[in-house]
């Protein structure tokens, strides 16, 4: 069982975003995007087009109903919400698809989810889909500590589909968990992710683990400016910062 350090308030559950802490999906995911996205651009006469890397570095965080909007108004276009909606259920396939066949386990993830979830409510807060998500833990062995329920998609799980850094995903993430405020950790690795949990009223630990090596000291900055209370370079140290 995980103690948490006495100086700092009992913990009653943690908060996990999916994509890229919990698997390396972003990268994959993109790689599947992409095309869905340019696809559409070109039904709408937009002729340019846009590469995995372009997605990632802009939009990393977002869905691809959050993305798409801002793709057709920069290119000066209209999208109308059934063209959306379409598009979306095409994309929510392709990169479901894709990810299944290729995410591997990460056995220090497992090792530390596993951990995690016998000491805490363990909960899963995305702005992909559902059904991705769900792809995405099969394929990686985390579903197990998963419990049914507690899986919260701003995709699907809302009245109406929003992203990250919207909050309410958290808010309802954490009323369902039952716990505000310090009583839950959020586990971010995007800035639009940490600014929705901090909006919520949780602290939230900004995750490195996948990050790239080359990217990681950057992208800590940019999560401690948006809100991140502190920094862990791997689940491992995540660990030793809660136990410490």
């Amino acid at each position: 069982m995980i103690a948490t350090r006495r100086t700092e308030p009992r913990l009653r559950a943690i908060l996990c975003d999916a994509d890229g802490c919990l698997f390396p999906s972003e990268g994959p995911a993109y790689d599947a995007s992409v095309d869905v996205v340019n696809a559409l651009l070109d039904e709408l006469g937009v002729h340019r087009r846009y590469t995995a890397h372009e997605l990632r570095s802009d939009y990393t965080g977002r869905n691809f109903r959050a993305t798409v909007p801002r793709l057709c108004a920069e290119n000066g276009v209209d999208l109308t919400s059934e063209t959306l909606e379409r598009w979306t259920a095409i994309e929510a396939d392709e990169v479901t698809s894709h990810l299944a066949s290729v995410l591997p386990e990460d056995p220090e993830v497992s090792a530390a989810v596993q951990l995690l979830a016998a000491a805490f409510p363990f909960a899963v807060v995305s702005s992909s889909a559902s059904k991705r998500v769900d792809a995405c833990l099969s394929a990686t062995g985390l579903s197990q500590f998963v419990q049914d329920g507690r899986l919260f998609s701003a995709e699907d799980s809302l009245p109406r589909p929003i992203s990250k850094p919207d909050p309410a995903i958290y808010q309802l993430a954490g009323n369902a968990m039952g716990v505000t405020g310090s009583q839950a950790l959020a586990i971010e690795d995007s800035e639009v992710g940490v600014r929705a949990a901090v909006a919520a009223g949780f602290p939230v630990v900004g995750l490195l683990h996948f990050a790239p090596a080359d990217e990681a000291d950057q992208l800590a900055a940019r999560l401690r400016e948006a809100g991140a209370t502190r920094i862990a370079t791997t689940w491992a140290d995540l660990l030793a910062q809660l136990t410490g």
